[in-house]
Formats: C-alpha cells, structure tokens, sequence
C-alpha cells in the first residue's frame, strides 16, 4: 500500500499549493470566489502534471524494448511498472527454460539412430532429424513446410500414409538412397499431426535372409548324403548282394556318413567362434610349431600328388588360441591341397610387414578363380563349382571359418586369383599379436615334399 500514501502525500501537497494560490488570489484580486476556482484549479492541475508525467515514462518504457528497469517513480504509477517489469521477467525465465529443454529434446531426438520425421494436419513437414532427412533423401531445412508425399513418392510410402491404417509398419525398400530397406512406423496425434518414425532395416533383412539361406543351405547339405545312405540301407536290406557289392555299398555309406561328420564340425566351430569372446592378447602360440602340424595334414592329404613347401623357421609368435589358429590355417592349405590337380605345387610362407603386422600366405597353382566370384568366397556354402567341391569333400564353410578366426584375432583374409594362375590367400594380424619367439624353433628350415 505503499502507492496509497504517496498518492495520498501528493493530494495534500498539491491542496497545500492550491491553497497559497487561492490566497495570493483572493489578496490581490479580493473575490472569494475567484481565489476558491484558482485554487482549485491549481491543485488538480498539479495533481494531472505530475500523473501525466509518470504515465508518458510508463508508457516509453512500455512502448521500447523493456530491457531496461521501469521507472522507479513513487506512487500509482511507479507501482504498475514495477508489477508489469515482474511479470515480463518471469515469463522471460520461464521461455529461457521452455527453449533450453525443448533445445535439449530435439537434440537427443536428433542423436536417437532412428529417423523422426513431424508432419502437421496438411501433411507438410514442421520438423525432422537427420536420420530421417537422410532416410528420405530431404533437407532438413529447406524442405520444411512441404508436403511429404512431394517430395517421398514411392507409391508404397504414399499409400500407407493416406489410407490412414497405420496399426503395422511399412516395410519400405531399397529406400535409403537405393542402399536398403526402411521400416516405417506412423503415429496420429493432436489434431491431424503424424509422428513419423524411421528404422534403417538393411542389416536386419541381410541377416534373415543369411539365415534363410543358411537353414536352406545346410537342409540341403545333409538331406544328400541322408537321402544316399536311406537308398544303400534299403538296397542291402531288399537286395541279396555278393561280399564285393556289400563291401563298395558300405565303402560309400561310410563316405556319406564322414562327409555329414565333416559338416557337423564345421557347423559347431563356426558356432564357436561365432558365440564366444574374443581371444585375449596374453597367450602366445608359436607359428613354427603350426606350421609344422599344418605340414604333416598336408602331406597325408596330398598322398604326394603335390609338391608342398612350407616355410617353418618364421621365429614368431602369435597371440591368439591354437585350435581356432590352426583351424583357420589350416582350412587353407587344405583348400589348396583339394583343388590343385596333380603335380601342382602349394607353398606356405611368412612375412613381417613394415608396421610390425605379419602376413601368412597360401599360395598354390591350382586354375584360379574368376573375379566375379572373389567377393563371395567367405559365404556359407558359397561354390564356384559345386559338383567339383562335394567330389572333394568340401563343405563350403572353410573359408568363413578362415574369414571369422581372422577377425577374431583383429586380423583379415585377402584374396588374390586369376584364372589359369593360381590363388594366394593371405591371414595377416595385426603388429599387437605378433612378436619374435622367445624359444628355438622345433622346425627345419625349408620343409618340402
């Protein structure tokens, strides 16, 4: 109430001044009358000056920017600007905390791996993160306010989006700028906006259709030599065979019987490696004494139709686990050894790299591959020739087993071939896992068959 009082204060000051005017008045012009309007008149003039004065500061301040303090006059007004410069700085604050956590929201909608996409009631675009900008090929500034079916116009996407049934996603593809597929889920909210959500499935669809092809794949694998021994067990159980037909039929119902062993343990080391961690750095296994285990498996495979070079003085070591280690080298030389023809040469060395990594090569004059197939080879059950790699025994998952035991010890597969001139298949690791052998090397320095 503190207005009151000034406001009061002014009343009686101003009658006070009316007062000496009315009597200077009715002294110098000696009518009562005239002194009384005078000092009336006097005393509401003041009171209007001094309130006109106070409303025109008011109303500047008001009309500018009110960055600056109201005026900090006593009274009425003084009051009203104090109020009203109150007001204004709350709601300034409570904008600065609205923009600061709407500021927040949109960036972690903007850091989510998920496209988000906001249409209004005329399906224009009020706003959308880069994720979805880039699902949908669209900037995310210049294209606001557009409609989105202008500028998406995969028939699919605009369907979906006018027959408002949005209860099942859409599976949109090979929209993400041609590279993949896109699941697209729509929401209704407000009054007609759409929150549209984008999830990149590319990597989700690839892997189904692996598995896919991979159960087809590995159905088909057994079902051939299962449907192969059903024929010989119902040939020996219907037909009377003579001691040499029993023996060739049990002959070829034990290489059926091998090449699903076979299968089944590439399929369980493939899941091995596929579902444990990976190999720590501190367990070091000495190359040489692989190289030599690798060289007898050769030898007894080849039954000396191959000249077979392995190079066993390579004095390293490599951090890894041995089984996995030998299982992925050795899946290559065997490899070799299986598609070289007869009289053709397989040469295993190693070789430090500039920057400490190491390299093992598999090298062998066998006909080559053509380079369409390259990419491919590390599938499951990938062939060039499948007729020819079933006469070999190959199961068509050594060189994905070669591909994981190299990535799970930070290394890579390269594959070099031309046709008519070989391959070389070279594991190279990384200079983390590879180190100079603290021990004399058990091998001989060139060993050759």
């Amino acid at each position: 109430m503190s207005w009151f009082f000034a406001r009061l204060v002014l009343i009686i000051v101003a009658l006070a001044a009316g007062s000496l005017v009315g009597w200077w008045a009715g002294h110098e012009f000696a009518t009562p009358l005239v002194a009384e309007l005078l000092g009336a008149g006097t005393a509401v003039g003041l009171l209007t000056l001094f309130d006109s004065l106070r409303a025109h500061r008011l109303m500047e301040w008001l009309r500018g920017s009110q960055q600056q303090a109201a005026p900090r006059d006593r009274g009425f007004w003084g009051e009203i600007g104090y109020r009203v410069e109150r007001a204004l700085r709350q709601r300034e604050h409570a904008l600065a905390r609205e923009r600061l956590w709407l500021g927040q929201f949109l960036s972690a909608i903007e850091a989510s791996p998920n496209g988000v996409l906001i249409l209004d009631a005329n399906d224009q675009i009020q706003w959308c993160n880069h994720v979805a900008a880039d699902h949908f090929s669209l900037d995310p500034h210049r294209d606001l306010q557009q409609r989105i079916t202008n500028l998406v116009r995969a028939p699919t996407f605009v369907a979906y989006l006018q027959a408002a049934d949005y209860q099942e996603p859409l599976l949109l593809a090979g929209s993400s700028r041609g590279r993949g597929s896109l699941s697209v889920v729509v929401r209704s909210y407000g009054e007609g906006r759409k929150l549209i959500l984008t999830v990149d499935v590319t990597e989700r669809e690839r892997a189904d259709s692996m598995r896919r092809d991979f159960v087809a794949n590995v159905s088909h694998e057994i079902r051939t030599p299962l449907t192969v021994l059903a024929g010989f067990i119902e040939t020996m159980d219907s037909l009377p065979l003579t001691e040499v037909e029993r023996r060739r039929v049990l002959s070829l119902m034990q290489q059926q019987t091998q090449r699903m062993q076979t299968l089944v343990a590439d399929l369980l080391t493939l899941a091995q490696l596929e579902g444990s961690p990976r190999p720590t750095s501190d367990r070091w296994v000495s190359l040489d004494g692989l190289l030599q285990r690798i060289r007898s498996d050769a030898l007894a495979l080849s039954h000396g139709r191959h000249r077979v070079t392995v190079v066993a003085d390579t004095l390293a070591e490599l951090a890894g686990v041995e089984g996995e280690l030998l299982s992925g080298i050795g899946n290559l030389v065997s490899n070799a050894v299986r598609y070289t023809p007869e009289g053709g040469g397989i040469d295993v060395h190693w070789r430090l790299l500039a920057d400490g990594s190491g390299e093992l090569c598999v090298a062998d004059t066998g006909p080559g591959i053509a380079r369409e197939h390259l990419p491919r080879l590390t599938e499951r059950f990938y062939r060039v020739d499948g007729s020819r790699s079933r006469e070999s025994g190959g199961t068509g998952l050594g060189l994905s087993i070669v591909k994981h035991v190299a990535q799970r010890h930070g290394g890579a597969l390269l594959i070099e071939s031309e046709v008519g001139k070989g391959s070389r298949f070279k594991l190279q690791f990384p200079a983390a896992r590879v180190r100079a052998a603290t021990a004399e090397p058990v091998s001989a320095e060139h060993l050759k068959a």
